[in-house]
């Protein structure tokens, strides 16, 4: 086992997160490494394939931590390789939102965030198994945002005023959902606008909207937006205000089977996955290793 002094580190990066305005990420790390004896090695994602031969360079090089560099997709793709591996995953925030990079408090200064990907704590963290496939670490969603993700990714505007345009068109057109949550606890039969599945607290524009959020407490929150109006979504995205309590409620579970009458928009930490209605979650209890700012 490598001391701190030479850790092998495997950056993940991502050529095609964020915005226009991008650090060139190989050229800043090796220049932070320079002085420095740890050795490291790069892999390029191309979205081809990537999930495996990242599968298949990480065993063939053994690194002790693995960094993802880019958005909260890139995030979920590495950390779906090292799910109960004892090698620690750290987060380069890359991409336009950074959801789990926000909420862990990663600042987006390479240096700063390079310094905690040396020097930082390793915690055990939970993850969420979504309909035995996926992995969601940060926030999944059917309903409102999840159109808003799908509207994201092919439109081209971009900002606060090309966020307020989209809420605008999806909020016109808004569906109420008929959803029955069934947990490892209580069967909850909801008229609903939004049902969010929350590892964390907060999406990746500073919203709350799960204030129990806690990365490590072997359960995850089911938050059922009953009500919703646009300029509840935009104080909530653009000033990073709360939902209001009297139209939302939360519940805890461990596991949960999530079904609507129609198929719903929905979402797993930012990547939209089309119309579903049927989806469930799973906790998967401290099966990834985080490195976190030292408190």
């Amino acid at each position: 086992m490598s001391s701190a002094s030479n850790l092998k580190i495997l950056f993940v990066i991502n050529p095609i997160s964020g915005t226009k305005a991008k650090i060139a990420w190989e050229p800043a790390i090796r220049n932070y490494f320079v002085n420095l004896l740890h050795s490291f090695d790069f892999f390029l994602l191309n979205g081809k394939d990537d999930a495996t031969s990242l599968k298949y360079w990480i065993e063939k090089l053994q690194p002790e931590r693995v960094i993802a560099v880019g958005g909260d997709g890139t995030v979920s793709l590495v950390a779906e390789q090292l799910l109960g591996t004892k090698i620690a995953m750290g987060i380069l925030p890359a991409g336009s939102a950074n959801g789990m990079a926000k909420e862990l408090d990663i600042p987006v200064d390479v240096a700063a965030a390079l310094d905690i990907i040396l020097n930082g704590d390793i915690k055990p963290c939970d993850a969420i198994r979504i309909n035995n496939k996926k992995i969601c670490l940060h926030l999944s969603d059917l309903g409102v945002n999840a159109q808003l993700v799908k509207y994201f990714e092919l439109g081209s505007l971009r900002g606060k005023l090309g966020y307020a345009l989209k809420v605008f068109k999806v909020l016109w057109r808004k569906r109420m959902m008929d959803v029955t949550i069934k947990t490892n606890k209580e069967e909850i039969k909801r008229k609903a606008f939004m049902v969010v599945i929350a590892n964390a607290s907060k999406y990746g524009t500073g919203a709350l909207i799960n204030p129990e959020g806690n990365l490590h407490d072997g359960l995850f929150e089911i938050v059922v937006v009953r009500r919703i109006s646009f300029i509840s979504v935009l104080k909530m995205f653009l000033n990073f205000k709360r939902f209001n309590p009297k139209k939302v409620e939360l519940f805890q579970a461990e596991s949960a089977v999530i079904t609507t009458t129609k198929k719903s928009h929905f979402q797993v930490d930012g990547e939209y996955l089309g119309k579903v209605n049927n989806v469930k979650a799973e906790i998967l209890k401290s099966q990834l290793k985080l490195i976190l700012p030292r408190k």
